[in-house]
């Protein structure tokens, strides 16, 4: 099957400037990819592929990408340390990250795609990117979800309105036909309405005020907790001042939160002996900070990780950090789904996760959580566990292939 007509309204545009706002999984890595070869099928042409970090940009595409190239016999060789293609035609297909803008300065390109444009810095692109395109007079490709009204993405989806170089296309995840209609409600029961009004329909949605917006305290607080089993599932901040933990049991689904744990001037092994002396002979569980693969908050030259592991408990860490949006918005979608259904609940007693959850905001104007009014900690740790547990990215494969064109 050939494209659909979403997609070719995006390549059969003439301006030198597109941006694609969409639902999730509408398509757009596979218009990535054909939009690359598009512009990389003339001769001695110097094309990128930009994400919002270079571990992203090669998961994201690259061995896609080098499949089709290979298919079409269109391959001279390849430096995958650099993630760069040499076509036959002398021409170049490069993946890199917005994360090190300085390496992306000092190139002529002909075209550049950058995914999820809206996570990376926009002086990514006004300071470095732009000048790029300049001399070659190149095309540039902007692709990605919603980021809210405050994010500069949102500007740019404007231009065109008043700049004839610049269009702009916006489509929800339906429409890109690559998620069926029973997907796409098994996802709003997944997901807060908020969420999947911006993840799933491409709306632009205002996040001025609390980032918990969906915390109510008739539905969200338990008055007590027993608990049924002897199970139990830590989320952990690995913060010096304080260190803290959230203490839950999942049933069928259903998080309910019964304990916190705060410490100053503390360190893992110190939290770890506490959470040792209050649940002796529990089966427990911890879902930590990525980071603490690498971090050291107690003496001897040991890793947190490694403390809570010879400590004998279970771990669930994921490799890197999700975006803190994930984060934010599994949590989110657990304390209300979008079909008004409550699955996180808090025990009375819980206090400073209760404070935290109602009272941190977003920095003014921005998508940025502000961290300077420590109501972070214990977001932090409930949103680990959450994302680990109730992650938002569903993995599935298009119901239908791309062709190119």
């Amino acid at each position: 099957m050939g494209l659909t007509t979403p997609q070719k309204k995006v390549i059969e545009s003439k301006s030198r400037f597109r941006v694609l706002i969409s639902g999730r999984r509408f398509g757009k890595t596979y218009l990535a990819i054909n939009e690359l070869a598009r512009f990389a099928r003339y001769p001695k042409k110097k094309v990128w592929y930009i994400a919002p970090s270079y571990r992203m940009a090669k998961s994201i595409v690259w061995h896609d990408l080098i499949d089709r190239l290979y298919k079409h016999k269109w391959v001279s060789t390849i430096n995958h340390a650099d993630l760069t293609v040499y076509l036959k035609n002398n021409s170049t297909i490069s993946l890199r990250g917005a994360d090190n803008e300085q390496s992306l300065r000092g190139v002529g390109l002909d075209f550049l795609v950058l995914d999820e444009f809206a996570d990376m810095k926009d002086t990514a692109w006004t300071e470095v990117l732009r000048p790029t395109l300049s001399d070659r007079n190149g095309h540039a490709l902007f692709t990605g979800t919603p980021r809210g009204f405050g994010n500069w993405s949102y500007n740019l989806f404007l231009k065109s309105e008043t700049d004839d170089e610049w269009a702009s296309f916006k489509y929800t995840t339906l429409e890109g036909g690559q998620v069926s209609a029973n997907e796409i409600e098994q996802a709003r029961a997944d997901l807060d309405e908020r969420t999947f009004q911006q993840e799933y329909e491409a709306g632009f949605v205002n996040y001025a005020g609390a980032i918990y917006y969906n915390f109510d305290r008739e539905k969200n607080i338990m008055k007590e907790y027993t608990p049924q089993t002897r199970t139990i599932h830590i989320g952990m901040d690995f913060n010096i001042d304080p260190m803290v933990c959230v203490v839950s049991e999942i049933v069928n689904d259903k998080v309910y939160i019964y304990d916190e744990i705060q410490i100053y001037s503390s360190n893992t092994q110190e939290m770890t002996e506490e959470i040792k002396t209050r649940y002796k002979d529990y089966n427990i569980t911890i879902y930590p900070d990525p980071a603490s693969k690498q971090r050291k908050t107690s003496s001897g030259g040991i890793t947190d990780l490694a403390i809570l592991k010879n400590a004998g408990f279970n771990l669930k860490v994921r490799n890197t950090h999700p975006l803190i949006r994930d984060r934010i918005n599994s949590v989110n979608a657990k304390l209300k789904n979008a079909k008004g259904n409550n699955s996180l609940f808090i025990a009375s007693k819980c206090k400073n996760v209760i404070k935290s959850l109602e009272r941190q905001i977003y920095k003014d104007g921005t998508t940025v959580p502000d961290k300077e009014s420590g109501y972070d900690h214990f977001n932090d740790a409930l949103g680990y566990m959450i994302e680990y547990l109730y992650p938002l990215r569903r993995d599935f494969k298009p119901t239908r292939p791309m062709r190119w064109s």
